[in-house]
């Protein structure tokens, strides 16, 4: 088994890309134990590859045929027992009983090293044995356009902060880089889209992490509640306003509040959705103030709304770079309100999102969608997609 599993790995590490996303490359090295986290496709597996270089590490996927039914705890065993530093283990929540394992493993082997990875950092919280206080969870975004001008050109540019308003942009607007955005925000987000037929793959996944993944995380999950989270998708993408009516959706589809808000819930966790409050609103259940597909290449890919997608963009530019966005309860001061604290202090902006000709109406910026340069309170799209 361990040679068979050793030269699996050999293949994958064989073929990975030339250019590989920056944020694996500029990622230091990592600890001992490690939960990486990530929606489909963005490049989880690469990264532990990658990282794996010139380290005694066997790599396992625990959906693979060689160790279906096998305990997860006796594999690692085995692994280690056969002269290797550390395990990674790729789609752990396939394996039964993973949690355990993992403790007992990072318990018993304190000098071996842990890696796993999963679409959700729910595999934490779900997980019988406690590993958040062992296991550093390391957040995998979508791809940025910085990412993407990298792949596309071996030009790495320096990250961005739109809102400092500086002189100096990170990347001279010219017509190939506009050109390269529009490209991007059509299928730029995950590192596989140079393999042709995105739109189908991106659909793939949909189905993938509905089907195969939700039900790892929702008990009693029912062939009802998938068709409702595929039917959420869908009409969240060609909605011009980023809403949905809980009380329609119960009525229509048979089916109890607190369980739509717990699916929405799951679908934020694994990349699907991105639920975006009002301000100041803690409530616990909630579907949000607004309501998008987390990846805007969704819209694209299913001929959604464009404004909607350009909301998208700027709620997964944000997050991305570490802001915390919500709605404004005030919609003549503008869409969204951004915050967060840094070492010069915390800092607050509202945002109104748009086309070339945006009104920036009371907010403190316009974020205006096909305009290269900015001007003192408007910002292109482009430029916050360069901030990490």
């Amino acid at each position: 088994m361990i040679d068979a599993l050793q030269e699996a790995m050999n293949r994958r590490q064989l073929s990975l890309p030339a250019r590989i996303r920056p944020f694996t490359t500029e990622t230091e090295r990592l600890p001992r134990a490690v939960s990486l986290t990530g929606p489909r496709g963005v490049g989880k597996t690469v990264f532990l590859l990658h990282h794996a270089r010139g380290r005694k590490l066997l790599y396992v996927s625990a959906d693979s045929p060689l160790i279906a039914g096998q305990s997860l705890y006796a594999v690692i065993r085995a692994v280690f027992q056969a002269g290797y530093e550390g395990i990674i283990v790729d789609e752990v929540h396939f394996a039964r009983d993973w949690s355990i394992s993992m403790k007992a493993a990072y318990d018993e082997y304190p000098d071996r090293i842990l890696w796993i990875s999963d679409s959700s950092s729910l595999i934490l919280r779900n997980g019988i044995a406690d590993l958040s206080r062992r296991f550093l969870d390391i957040r995998m975004p979508l791809m940025s356009f910085r990412e993407y001008l990298f792949l596309e050109t071996g030009a790495l540019h320096p990250t961005a902060n739109p809102f400092l308003q500086s002189d100096v942009l990170p990347v001279n607007p010219d017509a190939a880089v506009l050109e390269a955005w529009r490209a991007y925000k059509q299928c730029g987000t995950r590192p596989f889209y140079p393999e042709q037929h995105f739109a189908e793959r991106l659909t793939s996944i949909l189905d993938k992490t509905l089907y195969f993944d939700i039900p790892f995380f929702v008990p009693s999950i029912t062939d009802n509640n998938l068709r409702l989270m595929k039917a959420v998708a869908s009409t969240l993408a060609q909605a011009p306003i980023p809403r949905l009516s809980v009380n329609s959706l119960c009525a229509d589809w048979a089916i109890g509040s607190d369980k739509l808000y717990q699916l929405l819930e799951v679908m934020e966790n694994v990349g699907l959705l991105r639920i975006v409050r009002f301000e100041h609103d803690r409530k616990e259940k909630t579907a949000g103030a607004k309501l998008f597909l987390a990846d805007p290449t969704f819209y694209p890919a299913m001929g959604g709304n464009t404004g909607t997608a350009r909301e998208a963009m700027t709620a997964m530019c944000c997050v991305s770079s570490h802001w915390t966005i919500e709605a404004s309860r005030d919609e003549t001061r503008g869409d969204f309100v951004v915050s967060r604290n840094a070492a010069d202090g915390a800092h607050s902006f509202t945002l109104e999102v748009g086309g070339a000709k945006k009104n920036r109406k009371g907010a403190d910026f316009a974020i205006r969608d096909d305009i290269d340069l900015t001007s003192r309170n408007a910002l292109p799209l482009w430029l916050l997609a360069m901030s990490w």
